[in-house]
């Protein structure tokens, strides 16, 4: 199952309450204060890693508490500390504070950003742990030779958080539904998502890695199909569009089989709106549009019409057969050379 948004409730660990002690031994009389402090509670932080692809875990276990502090204890023994909580979070995950200042009473709190998880072993704490309490050997001074006052262990923070997963991949598969995507991405990697000739057959996003000859490889994601009004939550877009947000490259794909009943070039400006609608950064990335199922091709002229309406716009057009594997490897390295020139962006002339 895969889950990419849940609450969850952490709690950090309290201090440990300071003890009210005294030195009492045989032929020591008035030994004095000998109270220890207590411990300190435990924080608790988010760590990323690549053992994790989903936050279904926490859709079970939302609860997150780390162990409290000690009590200091006599002979000026202090509290052992309640020890640390790490949660573990899948890369490219989003902590989102839930119960921010500045919210209405009326509707809900907006949410604060916290920390982008954004690379292996990133560590954030989210909840700190409550200082242990002094105890009464700390009080001791000139005029007070024996105190009896100590101090309880502070509470540790307590947060409600969200949770946001954003898929880290390279290339991002868009399209209407049924436009091939998951046939694209089972072809050209190893990934194994669900095929079938209904709409909607994919309901997660998909990664997979394609490697190219000389060692070249990168993460493709497969986003379920979009439609007009994705961007209001119409279909699953609006729930699966953030996942394109990290891409660096797009691959458009179009239908132009025929099947669909669709015509190609109002299915491409549907898309093209709806990621300007949603943010008009994602409908600037670079695209490439791939004119898909052209062995099922029924008439040229939905091909034709396609390629002409994309030249005008000035951006990348290939013919490609998901299924027979036809373009594909023009795809991929025009792809790849997108994806380079994002990744190692040209230096202007006269810059060291």
């Amino acid at each position: 199952m895969f889950v990419d948004e849940v609450d969850i409730h952490v709690t950090a660990g309290n201090g440990g309450r300071g003890c009210l002690s005294f030195r009492r031994e045989k032929f020591i009389p008035r030994g004095g204060p000998d109270g220890g402090n207590g411990g300190v509670g435990g924080s608790v932080y988010v760590v990323a890693t690549r053992g994790k692809n989903t936050l279904v875990d926490f859709r079970y276990h939302p609860e997150f508490q780390a162990r409290n502090g000690q009590h200091g204890q006599g002979a000026n023994r202090t509290g052992s500390s309640g020890g640390d909580l790490d949660i573990e979070v899948p890369i490219g995950t989003l902590i989102l504070d839930k119960f921010t200042p500045g919210g209405t009473d009326e509707g809900e709190r907006p949410l604060e950003l916290v920390a982008d998880l954004t690379e292996e072993g990133q560590r954030v704490l989210v909840a700190k742990g409550g200082i242990g309490g002094r105890g009464n050997a700390a009080f001791v001074s000139s005029t007070n030779r024996a105190p009896r006052r100590t101090e309880p262990g502070l509470p540790g923070e307590e947060r409600f958080l969200q949770l946001q997963l954003k898929l880290l991949a390279d290339v991002g598969l868009i399209g209407f539904p049924n436009a091939g995507k998951s046939t694209l991405i089972a072809r050209i990697s190893a990934a194994r998502p669900k095929i079938a000739s209904y709409p909607f057959t994919t309901l997660a996003p998909n990664l997979g890695v394609v490697r190219l000859r000389d060692n070249r490889s990168f993460v493709v994601a497969d986003v379920p199909g979009l439609i007009q009004g994705a961007h209001t939550g119409h279909g699953l877009g609006d729930r699966f569009l953030r996942h394109i947000e990290r891409t660096k490259v797009l691959i458009h794909l179009v239908d132009v089989s025929g099947a669909s009943g669709r015509d190609p070039v109002e299915d491409f400006d549907i898309i093209i709106e709806e990621l300007r609608q949603f943010d008009p950064e994602v409908a600037a990335k670079p695209q490439i549009v791939a004119a898909n199922k052209i062995d099922a091709l029924d008439d040229p002229d939905r091909l034709t019409r396609l390629q002409a309406h994309v030249k005008k716009r000035k951006l990348p057009f290939h013919r490609i057969s998901g299924v027979t594997g036809e373009g594909l490897d023009k795809l991929l390295e025009a792809a790849w050379k997108q994806i380079a020139a994002v990744r190692e962006p040209a230096v202007p002339a006269g810059t060291a």
